[in-house]
């Protein structure tokens, strides 16, 4: 009797996860998405399946809250592009769409934000990851930003402490990752924003204006 061929490539976890789902009689498209929710539904188009998605915790909303704060004043006042929210649509396939917590596309790209989605990749996305967050989810998510060449994806996890980075590398093959639990946290789409990844851990976080102050003071004579 043989033995099963060994696994090649990464080792696999088994994750029991229950989910909510919405199932259309046929595949539902993402103009059918974008029709039939509306940005209170909390919910994602998942080959072609409405998937619910878990509802945020209030660690997640405050850290949303400072960061979109932060990140969207730096671009404003810079004039870098436009910075979106996690009620912002994005196409990823005709069947699939996703809400990413936080979104930045560069001012020459803009035209790929319409009405009601992004349709195109965003230059910067974040995600938050809640500890609600299923394994299998966060997998997807990656697949997902990848598959349409967003240039940096950023998951935030405050639980674990740590902001994995991954940036698209210059000849589009992958991308690059880095993991960073100390010190100076920046993303290639936004220049010259720097934060300190210690103050992503806590509550006592400083306000976003005594942050961006000296980032957006006009270099001394």
């Amino acid at each position: 009797m043989t033995s099963p061929p060994a696994i090649v490539g990464p080792i696999l976890t088994l994750s029991v996860e229950e989910r909510r789902v919405y199932v259309p009689p046929r595949p539902m498209t993402f103009t059918e998405f974008l029709d039939s929710f509306g940005e209170d539904d909390g919910v994602e188009l998942i080959d072609g399946v409405v998937v619910e998605r878990v509802a945020a915790q209030l660690d997640h909303e405050r850290l949303f809250a400072w960061l979109i704060t932060i990140i969207a004043g730096f671009a404003s006042e810079r004039d870098l592009g436009t910075v979106l929210g996690s009620r912002s649509a994005v196409e990823i396939a005709s069947h699939r769409g996703r809400m990413s917590d936080l979104l930045f596309v560069r001012k020459a790209r803009e035209d790929i934000i319409q009405q009601r989605a992004v349709y195109g990749a965003p230059d910067l996305i974040l995600e938050l990851v809640s500890p609600n967050d299923r394994p299998s989810d966060l997998v997807a998510l990656e697949t997902d930003y990848g598959s349409v060449g967003v240039e940096q994806v950023a998951f935030i996890d405050w639980q674990r402490q740590r902001v994995r980075l991954l940036t698209r590398c210059a000849d589009g093959s992958g991308y690059d990752e880095a993991g960073v639990t100390s010190g100076l946290v920046a993303f290639a789409a936004l220049p010259g924003l720097t934060l300190q990844a210690e103050w992503l851990w806590t509550d006592e976080r400083p306000t976003p204006f005594s942050i961006l102050a000296p980032l957006l003071s006009p270099p001394a004579a």
